[in-house]
């Protein structure tokens, strides 16, 4: 950990997030945790499942 870590910690001790903010996060990281969660025990589905692209065939003259 180094200086910078340290000073942004004491700042942010001295000036707490906001009570709106504190829940904004957490329930951005409860969707996040939620969609983690249906991905992994239904799975994702396919027809979200980008396909790779084949390069397109030359013609050599």
């Amino acid at each position: 950990m180094n200086q910078m870590w340290l000073l942004r910690m004491a700042r942010w001790l001295r000036h707490p997030p906001s009570p709106k903010r504190v829940k904004l996060v957490l329930v951005v990281l409860a969707a996040c945790l939620a969609l983690y969660a249906v991905e992994r025990w239904i799975g994702w589905p396919d027809a979200l499942t980008a396909e790779r692209m084949r390069a397109p065939m030359r013609v050599s003259q």
